[in-house]
This record gives C-alpha cells, structure tokens and sequence, in this order.
C-alpha cells in the first residue's frame, strides 16, 4: 500500500463504531430518567435538572453538554448560566406525555437489551439466547404477557416505534379492493387504527392473545373506531386465523424458526380469498445482505432474544410464500430499514 493511500485511510469510522455504546448509553440514560419529558414543559437551569432527576453535581454539565452536542438537547448560555431544551426531534418523540413517544423501546433497551448484548459472543459460540431464560427465567413473551404494566409498557413502545410505518402502510398501499383485514400478532390495534383512519371503507379486526384485549379495546375506542376495529382474541399457534380479505403480520415472523414462519404464511394463505394479500411488516434485509446494517442487528437480536427467531430477505419470503402456495410477491419499502413484503393469493 502507498504512502498516499495510508494517509487517506482514516480510523473514524472504527472509533466511531467501536465506541458507539457511549453515545447509546448517554442517550438511554437520559430516557430512562425521563429528562426529555421534563423539558418538554420548557428551558430548564443545570440545577433545576439536577434537582428533578436527583442527580449529583459532579458530572452534571458533561452529561447535560454530551446532549447538545449530540443534537437531542439545545442550550442557551453555559454551564452555571446555562438553559436547557429539547431540539425538535426529541420533544416530538422523547416526551412521554405526547401520543408520538416512542421511548417504550429505548427504555426497553436500557433495562433489557444493552445487558444482553454484552453476551454476544456467548450467543455467536452456543447459538442459544442471552436474555433472562438464561438464568431460569422465562421466555420473553411469557414474561412480558404475565404482567400487565409490562405489557402496556411494551406494547406503547411498540406501537410508537411502527407509527411511521404503519402510517405509510395505510396511506401508499391500495386498499380500494379489499374491504376486511385482520392483523395477526395486532398488540394494541395500532395498525389497525391506521389503516381504518386512512380508508374509510375498511373493515380491521386485531388478532392477538387474550391479555391484549383490553389494552387494544381502549386504544380503538380513543380514536372512536369500535364500529369498524374487531378486537379478535386467539393463539395463532393453536388456532385458525381470522378470514379477512388482507391478512398483516407487523414484526411477528421474524420472532420465530424457519417452521414456524412457514405455517404462519401457510395458515395466513388459508385465511384469504382468492386474490387476497398478505402484507409483512419487518426490518427486511436486502438481498445482497450488504446494506441494511439494521435488519443485520435486528437479526442478531431475535438471536439473544429467541430460540429460533432471525430476520430476513425479500428473497426468503418469496420462497417461502410460494411453498404456501402464493403467486407474486413484491416489496414496498417505508420508513427507515423497514419494509413491507406482500404476497397475493
């Protein structure tokens, strides 16, 4: 290699990487202690802050300026003599009080996942989960499914992580010749909501597990859509799917085994009728596996979350949607890494 390429190759993007945690754990930190949602009320002093949150002098303008230069807090003045406020993006989706949070995910992340990931490694050399199972616990939606605080908790995090996907789901995709959808694994009915808000003949029903009944119930009787939202309690391992004219699965296959998600597209192929669609809703990685670093992540995490569960290409759908028993598949991208995959019958 020659001098003038050495000196073109820089360790940035290494450091960058490598010391990435830094940043994450400042910004998880701050969400934990629900520094954004103070804020969202107006500027607040260094010692106000510190007070609020109970936090000690030492460290207080470092963690407070890490913030700004970071971009989630804006500040007048300095140190001692300094106000503090959100930026844009943080009021909009760091503010627990606006229906937009979508913090639910980034306090699951703090309290949950950045433990786990520090057994990567174990995870990479015995192929098995790093999460509380680990330790005799259980498994990860037995136990976000036994306790309801942890449930609500998760399903709003959930809910406003996919706000933006939904939200384009219902508006680009052509629902005008269909008239029922039933969403399978619908959490809080969010999608459903969506797709109802957007076109006004839909028909939805949100198919999940009975302890996510009432939660969905009261987020459909907010927006004022219980004439058109069904709420549908069901096990979709153990029982038949709701026949509806488009079938959607939000961020559900990809928490399970090749089986697994094979029967699930297959009793999703029973359920629709000729000319039915079947919409997937995921992280979906490129084909080439080169560029969708997310997807790539996302897939590691169902591995120290799950016993089976990995993420996916568009190409592993057609596969399997055509063992199903489906015709053409194709792809529409949404917000961000996500993706929607569509199968028609």
């Amino acid at each position: 290699m020659d001098t003038k390429t050495e000196n073109q190759i820089n360790p940035s993007k290494i450091m960058q990487i490598g010391m990435g945690f830094w940043a994450s754990k400042t910004l998880l930190t701050a969400v934990n202690m629900e520094l954004f949602t103070h804020l969202a009320n107006g500027s607040l002093s260094g010692h106000e802050i510190k007070d609020k949150l109970g936090l000690h002098e030492r460290s207080l303008y470092d963690f407070l300026d890490t913030l700004v230069a970071l971009g989630f807090l804006h500040r007048s003045g300095l140190k001692e003599n300094a106000k503090y406020g959100n930026s844009e993006d943080s009021d909009l989706f760091l503010d627990k009080n606006k229906p937009s949070y979508i913090g639910g995910i980034l306090e699951m992340s703090n309290n949950r996942l950045y433990p786990f990931w520090n057994d990567l490694e174990t995870c990479l050399k015995t192929g098995k989960p790093q999460n509380e199972t680990k330790n005799g616990g259980k498994p990860l939606f037995e136990a976000i499914y036994a306790n309801e605080d942890r449930l609500r908790e998760f399903i709003h995090g959930m809910g406003g992580v996919q706000a933006g996907n939904f939200a384009k789901l219902a508006h680009d995709f052509d629902f005008s010749k269909y008239n029922t959808l039933c969403d399978v694994g619908g959490s809080g009915a969010n999608l459903s909501i969506h797709i109802a808000k957007n076109n006004g003949h839909m028909k939805c029903i949100s198919f999940d597990l009975p302890p996510v009944g009432p939660i969905a119930q009261e987020n459909v009787e907010t927006f004022g859509l219980s004439d058109r939202i069904e709420i549908s309690s069901g096990d979709f391992f153990t029982d038949e799917l709701p026949q509806a004219d488009v079938i959607t699965m939000g961020n559900i296959l990809h928490d399970w085994g090749y089986e697994d998600k094979v029967m699930l597209i297959k009793k999703a192929y029973n359920a629709l009728p000729q000319g039915g669609a079947l919409i997937v809703i995921e992280n979906i990685i490129d084909d080439e596996r080169n560029r969708n670093a997310f997807g790539l992540m996302m897939s590691l995490n169902m591995a120290i979350e799950t016993d089976q569960g990995f993420d996916f290409t568009a190409a592993d759908f057609d596969q399997w949607a055509k063992e199903a028993g489906f015709g053409q598949t194709s792809v529409m991208p949404l917000t961000g890494p996500s993706s929607a995959v569509i199968a028609i019958k």
